[in-house]
């Protein structure tokens, strides 16, 4: 009976997962026979969840609308696995570590007891990542209205703000005039979120940072569109103009590389900034615990580096290349 149990509950919690399974698959993933799926299907009916049969080839069964799912359906890896992204989960929007340990503590409360055990069995302190270069956590209520404007395809007004926060004035360098775009993507990289969006005036495809948009809604609805790229990663990754700012650091400097603006803005660190000047060549700004961290960064992208600002990042990459030279050459010496 208790295996019975604890494979209507895995059961309850796979149809939970996705829209559609074909009875083939539960069977699988439960590894019983199909059989025994049909027979524990019914044992959920009778319990008043309503599960519905798809017929056809395509078919299979899914979890019906109006449904409530206790607590209950997790099984123990699963458990497991809210204990822990609970715990470490980003402190991306404002508010979430509070709202984070008090969510783990109401599921700890609703868990039976083995589970409950095996999830406080997980109790870990998260660090900080220095190299993750974090960002200023998002406003929930900006995040929420975004999310709500990709889910509804509606084109939303957005200005942007400067990295401080506030908002730019004409004349300014980081001027932009709130103009109407269609959100289409939400997508979280380097501990920032950054909304793709397709600007119908200009016809053009941007990455903006979340937490530097001032939106607001509107009635008018948008069509999907094909994205400027097969993969959605890449195309953030490789947008140098995705509104990064510069983040705080002891030392910041700046050099010219000769490498197109889109190759460095893959692979630059978090709260670093890259320039495009023209099809071959670019600028990164970036900072770091020193001149030396700066200049080791510079070093790690394979191009000529010319214009170094300031002067003491320029004397930090002359002593690196000094010690660089003397390793090599005393290299395999005896």
């Amino acid at each position: 009976m208790a295996s019975t149990s604890r494979r209507a509950l895995r059961l309850l919690s796979l149809l939970g997962s996705r829209r559609l399974w074909p009875l083939r698959e539960l069977a699988t993933a439960l590894e019983v026979g199909e059989r025994t799926v049909r027979r524990d299907i019914e044992t959920l009916r009778q319990l008043g969840y309503p599960i519905t049969t798809v017929h056809g080839p395509d078919g299979g069964y899914r979890l019906g609308a109006g449904h409530t799912l206790p607590p209950l359906v997790f099984d123990h890896d699963q458990a497991l696995a809210v204990a822990v992204a609970l715990q470490t989960a980003p402190g991306t929007v404002f508010g979430l570590e509070d709202d984070a340990a008090r969510a783990l503590i109401t599921l700890e409360q609703a868990m039976p007891a083995a589970l409950r055990e095996s999830m406080k069995s997980l109790r870990l302190t998260a660090l900080r990542d220095y190299w993750q270069f974090p960002a200023p956590p998002v406003d929930p209520s900006v995040l929420t209205a975004v999310g709500a404007a990709v889910r509804d395809r509606r084109v939303i007004v957005t200005e942007t703000l400067r990295a401080d926060g506030t908002r730019p004035g004409i004349g300014d360098a980081d001027f932009l005039p709130a103009r109407r775009i269609e959100p289409h993507h939400l997508v979280v990289w380097a501990g920032r979120w950054y909304l793709v969006a397709h600007d119908p005036g200009n016809h053009r495809w941007g990455v903006h940072r979340v937490d530097r948009l001032r939106t607001r809604p509107t009635t008018h609805r948008f069509g999907p569109r094909r994205l400027p790229h097969d993969d959605l990663a890449h195309f953030v990754m490789s947008s140098h103009d995705r509104g990064d700012a510069l983040a705080t650091w002891e030392c910041a400097g700046s050099a010219r590389l000769g490498l197109p603006a889109g190759v460095v803005a893959r692979w630059a660190p978090g709260g670093s900034v890259v320039e495009h000047l023209d099809a071959e060549h670019c600028r990164l700004t970036l900072g770091a615990w020193s001149w030396a961290g700066i200049a080791g960064i510079l070093a790690t992208f394979d191009t000529e580096l010319t214009d170094l600002q300031p002067p003491e990042l320029a004397r930090a990459c002359a002593r690196l290349a000094h010690r660089l030279t003397v390793a090599a050459d005393t290299a395999g010496r005896p």
